[in-house]
């Protein structure tokens, strides 16, 4: 089945988060996308989802070692966020 043709009517901001590890990366995308999905801005997605094919270390840490892509809008734009993994090795290949 086909994709329905997207038609962008707002202006379209990328934004990534790079960084340390441990330093919020993930759990600021994820809350991000909590607020604007309650807005009805974003379709709902949960943190496990964005750190999805990460290790899970304890209750409140996940290793991120997939680069996750969330879509959420404001009332004036459109966002396309990449959220990357913070190992050292990834940063420095990316960069």
């Amino acid at each position: 089945m086909a994709k329905e043709k997207f038609s962008r009517t707002k202006p379209h901001v990328n934004v990534g988060t790079i960084g340390h590890i441990d330093h919020g990366k993930t759990t600021l995308t994820a809350a991000i996308v909590k607020v604007q999905s309650k807005q009805k801005l974003a379709k709902e997605i949960k943190y496990a989802d964005i750190a999805k094919g990460g290790t899970v270390r304890d209750e409140t840490k996940t290793v991120t070692i997939a680069a996750a892509h969330v879509e959420y809008e404001s009332p004036k734009r459109h966002y396309a966020h990449v959220d990357c993994p913070g190992h050292a090795d990834y940063i420095k290949n990316m960069i």
